[in-house]
């Protein structure tokens, strides 16, 4: 057997590929499926299944596209209720694959259609696979309240969670090789791990979630301070419930001019998204433009953060940078890139429109700036607990998945420095600020990581 696994980490998204004797089936694919149908022509087989392992709601699935370009089957949980062809497999269900066999245990409790495989291969010694979707990750499990759970209470679908863990996964043998659909950024769950692979004897002995417990127990551990859900998972879901159109239907956005920008962002129909570095954005930006970079999460913050109806006019440094921002916003159902810049920000100056900054500060000038006398405001734009596991003395919490709703809460006119854990959030949050009239802004290099290895305090 052919086994391998695809992580795209911008997502914390893991998709597999198995190919046996000339047959291939793919799990919880991407949208954009070229990858896959490259590494299957490679192996010399036909696609023949495309299992979901429940209705993703933090990215675009390519299923649909994958199936109408190969005649493969899509195969969901018995309770999916989607809106293209497919096979609706139940518990015992068998799948063959050449000489890999995917039996189907439905597992409700991140949703309520979930499933797992176990995949075996006939004539080896090789551990079974276990391929989790969303029910079991490295180190946590599927958090029980996102919106393919609706009709049902975070409490139920918690029960629902405990219940197939311990009569469908647990009773499986310590050898078994757990393979789940995300691993460390992604919120589908609140504690996962940077590996993206395990056993589940590994995951018996170190995973909070499977260590014995009451079920009230286990409801109460799973329903407690979960991270905000963000605003792009119920348009995804539904997106991936009546199946996505092809990624190639989108074409290449048009080339606008520094006029054309300067004459369309006073209506706000648009918004200047700045995909470049944090440090690129500091030197010099255009008044009002966000900077969300393509270095990081870049996907799931856009979509946590803008409406989908946004149109956005795209600014960066290549015409590579532009092609890969507009596939990433597509993975998460932004499909409105209205434009881009041509020539980037050298061509808004080229033109003596105005440009602005965003100074960038060291954790040392922090430390030497929050001991002066003159007021300074610090603005913690992690996550919760994040925050709570430990920050700069006196900086107030202010997570960025609500910095707009939030910053009418702190003094504009006051210098204020904006952390997260290592720059990034930051940047985007001082973009916010600065739309909402903060003028002294500053944005912490190296974030809190830094601050912490310079042994200074925490609080």
């Amino acid at each position: 057997m052919f086994f391998k696994q695809f992580y795209l980490n911008c997502l914390a998204h893991a998709s597999y590929v198995m190919c046996s004797d000339g047959e291939a089936l793919i799990v919880d694919p991407q949208r954009d499926v070229e990858q896959y149908l490259a590494e299957i022509a490679a192996q010399h087989a036909t696609l023949k299944f495309i299992f979901e392992t429940h209705i993703h709601a933090d990215f675009v699935s390519g299923h649909c596209e994958l199936a109408e370009r190969t005649g493969a089957q899509i195969v969901y949980g018995s309770r999916a209720d989607v809106e293209f062809p497919h096979v609706a497999a139940r518990t015992g269900d068998t799948f063959h694959v050449g000489a890999v066999t995917v039996s189907v245990l439905e597992t409700p409790g991140h949703t309520p259609e979930g499933i797992c495989l176990l995949v075996t291969e006939l004539g080896t010694e090789t551990a079974p696979k276990l391929l989790t979707g969303d029910t079991l990750f490295i180190g946590d499990v599927g958090r029980p309240d996102l919106v393919s759970s609706k009709g049902f209470s975070a409490q139920e679908m918690a029960g629902m969670l405990y219940d197939s863990l311990h009569e469908k996964i647990l009773p499986l043998a310590d050898e078994v090789e757990i393979y789940p659909a995300h691993g460390a950024g992604s919120l589908c769950g609140k504690n996962l791990s940077k590996e993206t692979c395990s056993t589940l004897g590994e995951q018996r002995r170190f995973n909070y979630a499977l260590k014995p417990m009451p079920r009230e127990e286990f409801v109460r551990l799973l329903t407690a301070e979960l991270p905000d859900l963000p605003q792009y998972f119920p348009r995804d879901a539904e997106i991936n419930r009546t199946g996505a159109g092809s990624l190639a239907a989108l074409l290449t956005p048009p080339k606008l001019t520094a006029q054309q920008v300067a004459e369309m962002q006073p209506e706000g129909k648009v918004l200047l998204l700045d995909v470049r570095s944090a440090e690129s954005y500091g030197a010099g930006h255009i008044p009002g433009s966000i900077n969300v970079g393509l270095g990081g999460q870049f996907a799931s913050w856009a979509g946590t953060l803008f409406p989908l109806e946004t149109g956005f006019v795209l600014i960066a440094d290549t015409e590579e940078q532009i092609q890969e921002a507009v596939t990433r916003l597509a993975r998460v159902g932004m499909e409105r890139v209205v434009g881009y810049l041509e020539g980037g920000l050298a061509a808004w100056q080229a033109e003596n429109l105005p440009v602005t900054g965003l100074e960038q500060i060291s954790v040392q000038e922090l430390d030497r700036r929050r001991n002066q006398s003159d007021p300074l405001q610090i603005l913690d734009v992690r996550r919760l607990m994040e925050y709570n596991s430990g920050h700069v003395p006196g900086a107030q919490f202010a997570t960025l998945a609500q910095i707009e709703k939030t910053a009418s809460e702190f003094n504009p006119s006051l210098p204020t420095a904006v952390i997260c854990a290592g720059g990034y959030r930051s940047s985007i949050a001082a973009g916010f600020l600065e739309r909402q009239g903060f003028q002294k802004l500053s944005n912490v290099i190296g974030g809190t990581a830094a601050w912490v290895k310079a042994e200074l305090p925490v609080e």
